[in-house]
């Protein structure tokens, strides 16, 4: 028992040894007959070599034959089972040999891996026996003895051992039998053995029928007849040289080649002697290869031959008397291996493109070279020559792995074309090229460049809002996306303000619109930062500088400060009688808000009363006095002057300046007509109202009328436009006050006088309460507008914009000091420039303005209520201030300083003018009207 226990185990071990060894040293077998249907599993080859079937498909397994054989198996990349792929016919794959044997690899990548494996097809009875020919003829003598032999025509079956021909039978006759015998290779033939004698005169033929059956199961048989004509006898059969006749053949052999001469003897004489020569049964590749003279026995080469088809051919040869004796012999040709095949490269893998960031040695392809010849002639050297970053490792058996050598660079290289060449070691030595060609993927790896290291862009103000103002321009080497550029604005502050509400850039093209109009006064330029992206991941850029700066245009109206450009008021200068040619009587001030040559001004008298009398300052605005005054010249001169600045085309402003020419403010003569003057420059637009007005108010008067009438009521009331109410106690006694319809505005209401005594007085129209005649603090306003009209033309007076916060004036440009006399013609008041006047004077035009109103009470008359506007506070002469430190303007109450947030007041409280005029005196009677008038006159 303990021995049989220690034999089982001894036993497993050897197995398990065996069975190891087998696993790692030997090539895995597979077994299985011929002639399968597709699709039969042979095996599992993943089990087999111990790999992950899971892996197959990502490894990108495959079958690879040697050689240029047929590809006969398939694997299943999911399950790792082998399968037939097509018909495997063992006869036509290995012919007779005992064993068929198919060398097959398995190939695997990542990493590679090659795995042999061999089938063993075996054989099947598909094939039945034949004969060479359909009928075997003898011609036997009748002498010929009891127990003669006559060798038979062997039978071939293409199936091998068992499958093969394994008996012979002979149809059953009187005289012969079958004698089957077995040669040193194992094939089967047989003889007729005559086993009775033959006698040609009771039967000149004999026809039989023999069968060859082979070994198989079920079995297979072929049958040949045998006609045997008698003759007489033919004792010797013929015999060759030698029993094998070996040569040795060089597979490039030319056509015509002598290959071998077999020759065999017959002991016979005559017909019976002549021996002649044929193959045995020959396999089908050979029959267009080889010819045998039937003569001479000599064997020539009539086809190619090849080494790696066959290197051992063997060929049956027959030798026949002329009574049908024969005997057999073989030719066996041994080829011989000449360097014929060049090497073949086969590409197995091929990873384009490569990314140009792989790093070197990295494996971008997997090539294999095969040559058909033996020894050295197939021993191969592959290389590449040219001087390209890659080069080829060996790797398993005739595998080579393509790996980079260095660092790719696309924009400098973007493919290459390789040449792999394989040469081998026979002579002469042969070699083939093969081409491999490499594209280089693109990556990110080069942000955008600009043209420029920083832009410039110069655009004038006032532009059109969406112009073009310049353009920008990035390339980047990379492809495609990661060669694309976008443009973008980097988000940043002008101003205060986003850079996106004054600049956009197109995404495309780099063009650079401006998004509003610009203004040089208040922006001269600014810089933004230009982004340039490209489409790559992750996507680079790069940026640079865009200084963009504004031209100044001539847009800005020369703004005059002074005089006044307040175009209601009315300022005048006073000129002493004994002025001088050269004289300085008054200044126009005025700043332009450009800069440049757009900035400067020069002044120009376009209208004077008297043309020769004054002259300005091209540049300094300066009025001076051309000759002497006369007392011929007319007491008032009114200047209307033009200042131009230098752009192109230019642009320009007028002012008006009113001078009176007198020592003192006594002798200045009333003011009415520059009244009725200032209203008459409204003239044509108030006549169309006042007509609409008239016609209105008449039939309104004309029911009012009818109303007093029917009603027999009076009241008597006087409309005043305005805040202050005349009483009633001031209307003369027989006049009555009618009362407008109230339907237009305060400024077109009209007073109408009726008598008392009469029921059909008529009434009469006065002059409307406007703001050209009367105002509520009983002061008259004039307007540069109206003193246009003085000369009876109409000139239109461009609207002035606000004076800039910044002005200055250089120290030639200002007036000069007024508290401080500077020279002794200003100290003694006969100066261009007049001394402010004192307390006293302007108490002295106070009280004479409150004295005016007072006898304007009594002499009123319908419109203007006889009121002289000469020593109106609105007409009080200004003196002009000191403009070294601030600014005065005449006429005004501000004082315009540098700081806008100061305070501004112009003249001390004791200058101002009284909110309020005086209380109106008693209504005066008509007599004392009169007098009133005549008093005025004087």
């Amino acid at each position: 028992m303990v021995q049989k226990r220690l034999l089982v185990t001894v036993m497993c071990i050897f197995f398990c040894a065996l069975l190891m060894a087998h696993t790692a040293y030997g090539d895995v077998s597979y077994s299985f007959p011929e002639e399968m249907k597709r699709g039969f599993v042979i095996g599992n080859i993943a089990k087999d070599h111990g790999l992950d079937a899971n892996s197959l498909s990502s490894r990108m397994a495959r079958i690879d034959t040697e050689g240029n054989r047929k590809r006969y198996c398939d694997i299943n990349l999911n399950t790792g089972e082998l399968t037939v792929a097509e018909r495997i016919d063992r006869e036509a794959l290995c012919g007779k040999k005992a064993s068929c044997v198919i060398k097959q690899e398995l190939v695997l990548e990542n990493p590679l891996e090659l795995h042999r494996f061999i089938f063993n097809i075996h054989d099947i009875n598909d094939n039945s026996p034949q004969f060479k020919e359909s009928v075997i003829k003898f011609e036997i003598r009748e002498s010929a003895d009891k127990g003669s032999r006559y060798l038979l025509d062997e039978a071939h079956d293409a199936d091998i051992a068992v499958n093969s021909v394994n008996s012979y039978m002979l149809q059953n006759n009187e005289h012969f039998l079958l004698n089957v015998l077995t040669k040193a290779n194992g094939r089967k033939y047989g003889e007729l053995v005559l086993n009775k004698e033959l006698d040609r005169e009771q039967q000149k033929e004999v026809t039989l029928i023999l069968t060859a059956v082979d070994g198989g199961t079920p079995p297979r048989s072929g049958t040949v007849a045998i006609h045997v004509t008698v003759l007489d006898a033919n004792d010797n059969a013929p015999v060759f040289s030698q029993a094998v006749y070996k040569v040795s053949l060089p597979e490039n052999s030319p056509l015509d080649t002598i290959v071998v001469t077999v020759s065999a003897t017959d002991a016979d004489e005559g017909p019976n002697g002549a021996v002649t020569y044929a193959f045995g049964h020959l396999n089908e590749n050979f029959v267009e290869t080889f010819s045998l003279d039937p003569a001479s026995g000599e064997i020539k080469l009539t086809g190619y031959i090849d080494y790696e088809e066959e290197s051992l051919i063997e060929l049956p040869i027959q030798a026949k008397d002329g009574q049908g004796l024969a005997s057999h012999s073989v030719v066996l040709i041994d080829i011989v291996d000449v360097n014929d095949n060049a090497p073949i490269i086969i590409i197995k893998s091929l990873k384009s493109p490569v990314p140009e960031n792989v790093s070197p040695g990295t494996e971008v392809g997997i090539i294999n070279v095969q040559d058909r010849d033996s020894e050295n002639n197939g021993q191969v050297r592959c290389f590449i020559q040219q001087n390209v970053p890659f080069k080829l490792v060996p790797s398993i058996k005739n595998y080579y792995s393509v790996v980079t050598t260095g660092e790719l660079d696309r924009e400098l290289v973007s493919d290459y074309n390789i040449t792999i060449t394989a040469t081998d070691e026979g002579t002469p030595r042969l070699s083939s090229t093969k081409n491999i060609h490499f594209t280089v993927a693109d990556v990110n790896d080069n942000p955008p460049v600009f043209e420029e290291q920083n832009y410039r862009a110069h655009v004038q103000e006032n532009n059109k809002p969406g112009s073009s103002i310049s353009s920008v321009s990035a390339t980047d080497p990379d492809w495609r996306q990661n060669g694309t550029v976008v443009y973008s604005l980097l988000p940043s502050d002008v101003n205060g303000a986003p850079v996106s509400s004054f600049l956009s850039v197109n995404g495309d093209t780099g063009v650079i619109h401006a998004v509003r109009s610009f203004d040089y006064e208040q922006l001269k330029s600014f810089k933004v930062l230009v982004l340039a992206r490209d489409n790559g991941s992750p996507p680079l850029s790069s940026n640079v500088t865009v200084t963009v700066l504004i031209t100044d245009e001539n847009d800005n109206t020369p703004q005059i400060l002074y005089p006044s450009p307040d175009g209601n008021s009315f300022m005048t200068e006073m000129v002493p009688k004994a002025a001088q040619a050269g004289s300085l009587v008054s200044k126009v001030i005025a700043v332009d808000a450009d800069s440049g040559q757009n900035a400067w001004l020069s002044y120009h008298i376009i209208k004077a009363s008297d043309p020769g009398l004054f002259t300005i300052g091209v540049h300094s605005g300066e009025i001076r006095t051309q000759r002497d005054l006369s007392e011929s010249d007319s007491m008032k001169q009114n200047l209307i002057v033009s200042v131009r600045d230098n752009g192109q085309p230019y642009l320009s402003a007028t002012c008006a300046l009113y001078l009176l020419i007198s020592d003192n403010l006594a002798e200045v003569p009333e003011l009415k007509d520059i009244s009725h003057d200032e209203s008459s420059s409204k003239l044509t637009f108030y006549l169309i109202i006042a007509l609409v007005s008239v016609s209105t108010f008449f039939l309104t008067f004309i029911i009012i009328i009818l109303a007093v009438r029917f009603c027999r009521r009076r009241k008597p009331r006087l409309l005043f436009d305005g805040a202050v109410a005349i009483p009633s106690a001031y209307l003369p006694p027989n006049y009555a006050e009618v009362e407008g319809a109230g339907t237009l505005r305060s400024a077109y209401n009209y007073d109408a006088y009726l008598t008392t005594g009469s029921r059909t007085s008529d009434f009469k129209f006065v002059r409307s309460y406007n703001e050209g005649t009367l105002t509520p603090d009983m002061t008259l306003k004039k307007s540069a507008m109206d003193d246009l009209n003085d000369f009876g033309e109409n000139e239109n007076i461009s609207q002035q914009k606000p004076p800039s916060a910044d002005w200055r004036f250089t120290q030639n440009q200002r007036p000069g000091p007024s508290g401080a006399a500077a020279t002794p013609e200003v100290a003694m008041g006969t100066g261009p420039w007049p001394n402010p006047p004192t307390e006293a004077e302007q108490l002295q035009a106070l009280m004479a303005a409150a004295n005016e109103v007072s006898e304007a009470t009594n002499t009123l008359t319908p419109g203007t209520m006889g009121l002289s506007t000469r020593y109106s506070p609105q007409f009080t002469l200004q003196h002009v201030p000191d403009y070294r430190q601030n600014v005065y303007i005449p006429g005004s109450t501000a004082t315009l300083t540098a700081n806008p947030q100061q305070p501004q007041q112009a003249l001390p409280p004791s200058q101002a003018s009284p909110d309020e005029p005086e209380p109106p005196k008693a209504a005066q009677t008509p007599a004392s009207k009169k007098k009133s008038a005549k008093k005025e006159k004087k």
